[in-house]
């Protein structure tokens, strides 16, 4: 196909959207509802899986030894967990650390307390391994393997956190599904509309180009790039809009609740975010465009 009839194309597309200029605004409005849900819900689900992540990362399991353990089975226990598959990393915390920790938590204000305990760890038997998983939901099966390794007296998990966060998720996604469903159904109607005008519009113009020779694609070819143009505009404007909106909100939430910000790790930038929002909400318009535009075509143009 040469250019000449592209940039003729084009040309036609911009002028049928002009010329059908309240059907053409309604399906831009429409589109550009569409893809701005979209690109909040994609958002929204981005930055779930974020923390998810970053939580599960934080989620370990505690192993601790029967009594008197010799450190030669300890080291044994230790090199088995390390082989399994799922494990991402595996500390070893000896019975001084864990008193150290001990104390650090519930002794920092009150040290002399501790005092009374200098010359005798009450954690004396409280060595133990965090090992730390690549996914959180391979715990259970972990869990099972160690907790029948010799010398291995009992298995703490904790991933309540993330399964809540999983279930919030999975819910956010599924409301995104369907709500954005039905505005992408609702905006391929109205841009087929859209269409449909601009072809009882040109239909004397279609039949003379038939008369002199024109070829299928050639006629159909305008209406396509009608769809399409559609689509680039409503699907560019919304996510310039979501840009600036979605940068304002990170600052904000960033910079005026610290609690919640450290609690998330942090928030995705909106460069990372747009790095893939923005070519996808940029294909998925001009998709839903085309897509309309080829059912109408389909429908009203016997060509």
């Amino acid at each position: 196909m040469r250019i000449s009839t592209i940039g003729y194309s084009i040309k036609q597309g911009v002028k049928n959207i002009w010329r059908n200029k309240m059907f053409s605004i309604a399906s831009i409005a429409t589109m550009s509802a569409c893809i701005f849900l979209f690109s909040l819900f994609f958002s929204v689900l981005t930055n779930f899986n974020y923390i998810i992540k970053s939580v599960e990362e934080g989620v370990s399991m505690v192993v601790f030894f029967e009594e008197g353990t010799d450190q030669g089975t300890i080291d044994g226990i230790g090199d088995q967990i390390e082989a399994r598959p799922e494990v991402k990393d595996v500390k070893y915390v000896s019975a001084d650390e864990s008193w150290k920790r001990y104390q650090e938590r519930y002794f920092k204000d009150h040290p002399e307390a501790a005092e009374g305990f200098k010359n005798d760890n009450p954690l004396a038997n409280a060595s133990s391994y965090e090992v730390y998983v690549n996914k959180v939901e391979q715990q259970s099966t972990l869990k099972e393997f160690i907790k029948k390794l010799p010398g291995v007296r009992a298995v703490n998990q904790s991933e309540e956190a993330t399964k809540t966060l999983s279930t919030i998720n999975k819910l956010v996604g599924y409301v995104s599904i369907v709500i954005i469903g039905i505005l992408f159904a609702v905006s391929v109607f109205l841009i087929s509309n859209t269409v449909s005008v601009g072809i009882s519009v040109r239909k004397e113009e279609i039949g003379i180009m038939k008369l002199i020779g024109a070829t299928n694609l050639f006629v159909r070819l305008p209406f396509l790039m009608e769809g399409i143009l559609i689509g680039l505009l409503g699907s560019a404007v919304p996510l310039a809009i979501w840009y600036y909106v979605y940068n304002k909100a990170i600052t904000y939430i960033l910079n005026k609740f610290h609690m919640i910000a450290d609690f998330m790790n942090g928030l995705m930038p909106v460069t990372q975010v747009f790095h893939t929002l923005l070519p996808v909400g940029l294909l998925l318009g001009m998709g839903i465009g085309l897509l309309g535009s080829i059912f109408t075509i389909r429908k009203h143009l016997k060509v």
